[in-house]
């Protein structure tokens, strides 16, 4: 008998003033990339319950606090105005440094890397983030860590990172792609109708 496949949890972090663009689009991605549930169950987590107001003053529910997060194997960290903020905040840092050591694969998107940055998991990397944010980028990374500029994305393995709002869904169809095939990656742009923009 064939073992039933076990879906992936994919974690989307989000917090005051996140870019709803940046966790909306990786998580419409992973649902249409999931085969209804079964290779991904996606969702959000914050650090602690109740809504928070995302760019826009969106809105958003989380399904989970940081205390009762599910294990994560996909880590998506989302970029936005708050990002700035959420660098310098120790109780967001910590879960995302704890949360990337035992998570498969981490993808930023945009301003997202700035967070990334705090926890010490991007030094010696390839790392991109939205262009107007390029020189803040430079300023949180230490210099073995080099910043590409004019790509949708880079994958240094377990650290996939992505330009501004957009790219992310770009590098999510690419994780999809890298972790199930290119072929599923394809289907479900298809599914979004998302012109597709690979690396």
């Amino acid at each position: 008998m064939e073992q039933a496949r076990q879906a992936r949890n994919v974690v989307i972090l989000i917090y005051e003033k996140v870019e709803p663009l940046d966790f909306v689009g990786p998580f419409e991605a992973f649902i249409s990339a999931s085969d209804f549930g079964r290779d991904f169950n996606v969702y959000t987590v914050a650090e602690r319950e109740g809504a928070v107001a995302a760019v826009g003053n969106l809105s958003v529910n989380p399904a989970y606090a940081f205390d009762s997060c599910p294990k994560p194997d996909i880590l998506i960290v989302p970029g936005g105005w708050g990002s700035r903020k959420e660098r310098l905040n120790p109780a967001i840092v910590n879960w995302v440094r704890e949360a990337s050591g035992e998570a498969e694969l981490v993808l930023s998107v945009c301003t997202g890397a700035l967070i990334l940055a705090a926890t010490g998991l991007l030094d010696g990397l390839d790392v991109t983030t939205n262009r107007s944010a390029m020189h803040e980028l430079r300023a949180a990374v230490p210099s073995t860590t080099r910043v590409i500029e004019g790509v949708r994305y880079v994958d240094n393995g377990k650290i996939v990172l992505s330009a501004g709002v957009s790219a992310g869904i770009d590098a999510s169809l690419y994780v999809v792609g890298k972790l199930l095939g290119i072929e599923r990656a394809e289907k479900a742009a298809t599914i979004m109708e998302y012109d597709w923009r690979r690396e």
